[in-house]
């Protein structure tokens, strides 16, 4: 897991090189139809020649709303319930495949490109609690202040407060928590108009693939760090306890895979997923921030990573980092919404 640990009174603000405006490109496509021969066939004067028929334009709007419809319906297993009301309630949650193209098109497929547009949509989390404060990060998902993170990074706090990309700190709520999957809902207090991020489809990915991520590491606002999909399908085991989130002494946090314990003891109470793999550089303080497309699609929640055991200079990033499918997310909004403490 990845949110940074301080104690109180040695949590610092740090600027944020990423603050301006995201953009959308769309560029449809109409094709006009070929004119008809200048002197059609002997054979075929004798009948009239039918005119071909005129391309209609069509709205992009409403093929994309369609295909989002689609992918939402098939990312939940057949839930045709949750995608209407996620994308005709009165908290909608911007989601579509992965060839959406978030990123303006004169930057597609850089990493320039995807942090400009994406990290808007990212915040940094402090967490007080018994033990002092933790922070980690997390997605902005409506533009009224509906934030997806990890349970790690909130759980157990007596306070929660939310800093966006512009600096504008808000106070949050905790809506709901689902320790089995690692997730977690926040909503600000008094917040409209956000930049809300984009939810892919983490089941059309493959290894290879490119990806960026953005989170708060250190305290770090708005870092951005890139590399590919290592892996797909990893059986991640994380702490389902509140005593476990507390950072290890290698400055990173326990979790488990194949059957080995990275970071540090989990405890006796764990939970796995399957999670992406990624050699994109996460550090203490990425939990619950984005793994993203090169489209700007958010196709993943950043939960955990590996960190060298020893002294303190091995702590840190090794290319073994891990993140929630996009797709389980969006599968366990309603949960969340609904106020689950689980």
């Amino acid at each position: 897991m990845t949110e940074s640990f301080r104690r109180d009174g040695e949590y610092e603000n740090h600027g944020n090189p990423y603050r301006s405006g995201w953009q959308h490109a769309s560029s449809p496509v109409d094709p006009a139809w070929p004119p008809p021969p200048a002197h059609p066939p002997t054979a075929l004067l004798a009948e009239p020649v039918a005119a071909p028929p005129r391309a209609r334009k069509r709205n992009r709007g409403t093929m994309t709303l369609l295909a989002a419809v689609a992918i939402v319906a098939a990312a939940v297993g057949g839930g045709t319930a949750y995608g209407f009301q996620e994308l005709t309630g009165g908290d909608t949650v911007a989601s579509s495949s992965t060839s959406t193209n978030v990123v303006p098109s004169s930057q597609k497929g850089t990493v320039a490109g995807v942090a400009k547009a994406v990290s808007p949509s990212i915040v940094e989390i402090s967490a007080a609690t018994n033990a002092g404060t933790s922070t980690g990060s997390g997605v902005i998902i409506t533009d009224d202040g509906e934030i997806v993170t990890n349970n790690h990074v909130v759980s157990g706090a007596s306070q929660v407060k939310v800093t966006t990309s512009t600096g504008k700190e808000y106070t949050a709520r905790v809506v709901g928590t689902d320790a089995g999957k690692d997730l977690a809902l926040i909503e600000l207090e008094g917040a409209s108009g956000l930049p809300a991020a984009t939810l892919g489809d983490s089941d059309g990915v493959q290894v290879g693939d490119e990806v960026v991520a953005i989170g708060s590491p250190e305290g770090l606002t708005g870092t951005v760090t890139s590399g590919i999909l290592s892996a797909l399908d990893r059986d991640v085991t994380v702490s389902t306890e509140e005593g476990q989130q507390q950072q290890q002494p290698d400055g990173g946090w326990p979790f488990e895979f194949d059957g080995r314990e990275f970071n540090g003891d989990t405890g006796s109470s764990t939970t796995t997923y399957k999670a992406l793999q990624t050699d994109a550089s996460l550090n203490p303080g990425n939990s619950g921030g984005a793994l993203i497309d090169m489209n700007g699609n958010i196709i993943g929640i950043n939960s955990a990573m590996y960190s060298a055991a020893g002294s303190s200079s091995d702590a840190g990033s090794v290319g073994l980092g891990f993140a929630i499918p996009v797709n389980t997310v969006k599968a366990d909004l309603s949960k969340l919404r609904a106020g689950a403490t689980a």
